[in-house]
């Protein structure tokens, strides 16, 4: 039944991941946390969105914008290993609830389109970078502040896509080395990697069929989704520890 849960949880968000250009780890993590456990389900969203950003890159790195991700990702490294200490001294059900509510709030805040002056400009960049690693290896869920940045700046969906990819690459690598592998059986590695590939071919389908909008929304929506749920089963983990 694990297997089964988690091929359909990695499917799912690599499917997201190819029509949108993001959401892997806003789809997928709060079900992995909930199926592998705090750690393992952070460290394995970490190397899948990793991986995918890798590809994707592949098509896109011309777009890529130096100025601007040079600072995101030196700022992501510099709190990549205060994330991955936080993971590792937290109680597993408080652990569940800041995940959750990390998840939760970020979703929010990209789907009102907050506009922050703090992240403009070369100090905006230090600031998406910096919060977008702590919450990369604490939580696996570090792109909204870089969509935020993008959003401040006023990229649009083409130019951000190669950018977020080109992050996703360095703050996984980052994460994977603070936090190490994930520990997995062999077939729950071999259902996570036929899942990718599985969810790999579906996004790319289906990516021209359904507006670029709509699919952005039904991402939020799903993490919004998964949010609450891992912020109830840490409440509920806590009030059974009393």
């Amino acid at each position: 039944m694990t297997e089964t849960l988690l091929a359909a949880t990695v499917l799912l968000g690599a499917s997201v991941q190819w029509l949108t250009g993001m959401g892997f780890a806003l789809v997928a993590v709060p079900a992995l946390v909930l199926l592998l456990g705090p750690a393992q389900g952070v460290i394995l969203a970490n190397c899948a969105a990793g991986a995918i950003s890798v590809v994707g890159l592949a098509r896109g790195w011309r777009r890529v914008r130096p100025a601007a991700m040079v600072p995101l990702c030196l700022a992501a490294a510099c709190t990549v290993p205060a994330g991955a200490w936080t993971t590792r001294q937290l109680p597993r059900p408080v652990l569940l609830l800041t995940m959750g509510a990390l998840v939760t709030a970020a979703v929010l805040l990209v789907l009102r389109g907050t506009r922050v002056p703090a992240l403009r400009g070369g100090t905006g960049a230090v600031t998406a970078g910096a919060l977008g690693g702590f919450m990369n290896a604490a939580a696996g869920v570090g792109g909204p502040p870089v969509s935020l940045y993008a959003l401040n700046a006023g990229w649009t969906v083409r130019e951000f896509v190669p950018n977020a990819q080109f992050y996703g690459v360095a703050v996984n690598a980052f994460s994977i080395a603070a936090n190490g592998a994930p520990r997995l059986t062999a077939p729950q590695w071999a259902v996570t990697a036929a899942a990718m590939t599985a969810g790999a071919l579906i996004g790319n389908a289906i990516s021209t069929r359904v507006p670029e909008r709509r699919a952005r929304h039904l991402v939020l929506l799903l993490a919004l989704a998964g949010g609450a749920t891992t912020m109830t089963k840490g409440l509920w983990g806590m009030w059974l520890g009393r």
